[in-house]
């Protein structure tokens, strides 16, 4: 019988081996993998500016209520007399005569506070600030001055007064009460109290060809209210020390642990607490409505002395206390979704692909194109969703929509109702397995690792009867 069949010069052979080859296929899916990372990286970038957003809201609307609040006090300071001695040689010694500062902490310090948060709202973003009632108990043991070298004729007793330090004076909403010994006491603001709140390190070049120095430098001093004890002599010296304030602040108040023995006793309305700082609460609860913590610290627990003189003394690195939560972790939840967007494309380019090697159905890298912009718009719908009705909403609503997006489009060339079932229930399956690793953060990593290894099964058990070095496993 003749053969009617025309002969395919090179060029045609060329290309129908391009059209035909799974190992071509294979490198056009590699690279339109590699070509999507490109708007993969953007959303990625769109979520962490959302993000960046609405942290400065929240902090512009913190702001102009009042900041964070850290507490530290009371502190009785009693300045005494020095006398410096300057030898001028020929022109003889002078002596000048100096005042310094004694800082004395509380050998027990109480306070209880109860927190009346609120939420103050900026368009979509929501700010937590709160209104705070303290009671601060402190008792003091009456200084020697004479075991530590200084002569009680040298001791100022006359100006001797206790400092409270606020990190946000604007917070006060009603004159503090400071009673000292059963008896009222002035307060006035003061803008350095002699302590230093922090301590930065700079570091300084001497030369060119020296190694760069480090030094150390307290640079932001602390704030807050003064009292004036109007003592006369030692015997005016009372230990017992009481305030009562009103503060407002926003996200956090926190406490410095003055005291030898520090007891905290915190309270407040709000469902989403965070304990943090450099100590957790002895005891705690929270349920729906409510929570209260307690805090016990010693000065074993703390970085700095029960007493000093000079200026500027770090009393940071010991701070503690609650931080109101608000759920905006819908950035972090939609930046760990995104993070997985590489492997939805992979895994439904390789299901697509699967089905075009075992089907002998031809899908042309335009519709592979296609898919795989639906599934990358697919996270920008995430995150506009999510900022309007909260994350597990937003997944459910925009997983449905790019699922049924994408199925109703396969529908149109796998012309098969069966494929077209199954696509969609691997589709809904990557989303679910995405979900739950999201969800369960402290087990992703173990979840993951269990389900790419079933994955990779699947896949070996579906392709195992592939013919793959057929030239013609794709037809026409």
């Amino acid at each position: 019988m003749e053969n009617n069949q025309p002969t395919l010069n090179l060029f045609e052979r060329f290309n129908a081996w391009i059209e035909e080859s799974i190992t071509v296929k294979l490198f056009s899916i590699g690279f339109l993998v590699l070509i999507l990372l490109i708007p993969s990286a953007w959303i990625v970038e769109l979520i962490e500016e959302r993000e960046s957003r609405a942290e400065s809201v929240m902090q512009e609307v913190s702001e102009k209520w009042s900041n964070s609040q850290t507490v530290s006090g009371p502190i009785l300071v009693i300045p005494y007399k020095t006398i410096e001695k300057i030898d001028r040689g020929k022109n003889g010694i002078i002596v000048k005569e100096k005042v310094e500062n004694y800082f004395f902490l509380p050998e027990k310090l109480a306070i209880q506070g109860a927190v009346d948060p609120k939420v103050l709202h900026r368009g979509i973003f929501d700010a937590a600030v709160y209104n705070s009632s303290l009671t601060v108990t402190a008792d003091f043991t009456k200084p020697n001055f004479t075991a530590l070298g200084i002569a009680e004729e040298d001791v100022l007793w006359k100006k001797a007064h206790m400092i409270f330090s606020l990190s946000d004076l604007r917070g006060i909403s009603d004159n503090p009460v400071f009673n000292v010994g059963a008896i009222a006491k002035t307060t006035e603001p003061s803008n350095d109290l002699g302590l230093a709140l922090e301590e930065s390190k700079t570091i300084t070049h001497i030369s060119d060809y020296e190694e760069p120095v480090e030094v150390s430098a307290s640079t932001r001093t602390s704030k807050g209210i003064i009292a004036p004890l109007q003592w006369q002599s030692a015997n005016d010296f009372k230990g017992d020390a009481s305030i009562q304030l009103h503060l407002k602040g926003s996200k956090s108040l926190r406490f410095v642990p003055t005291g030898k023995t520090t007891l905290v006793s915190l309270k407040g309305p709000w469902n989403n607490p965070s304990f943090d700082g450099e100590f957790i609460p002895e005891d705690r609860t929270v349920t729906e409505k409510e929570f209260s913590a307690t805090w016990k610290i010693l000065n074993y627990n703390r970085p700095f002395a029960q007493q000093w003189s000079g200026k500027n003394q770090v009393i940071s690195g010991a701070d503690f206390g609650v931080t109101l939560l608000i759920p905006v972790d819908q950035y972090q939840k939609s930046i760990r979704t995104a993070k997985y967007g590489q492997l939805i494309i992979i895994l439904t380019f390789v299901a697509l692909f699967l089905v075009e090697i075992t089907k002998r159905i031809r899908i042309h890298p335009f519709q592979y194109i296609l898919i795989g912009v639906a599934l990358i718009i697919y996270y920008s719908l995430l995150l506009s969703l999510s900022e309007q009705v909260g994350y597990n909403i937003a997944y459910g609503i925009a997983s449905i929509a790019t699922i049924s997006l994408v199925s109703f489009y396969v529908s149109s060339f796998l012309k098969n109702a069966q494929l077209v079932i199954l696509f969609t229930s691997l589709l809904t399956v990557f989303y679910t397995f995405i979900f739950v690793i999201i969800l369960q953060q402290d087990f992703s990593l173990l979840l993951g690792s269990i389900g790419l290894f079933l994955i990779v099964a699947a896949l070996m058990y579906f392709s195992r009867k592939v013919e793959w070095y057929k030239s013609s496993a794709i037809a026409n």
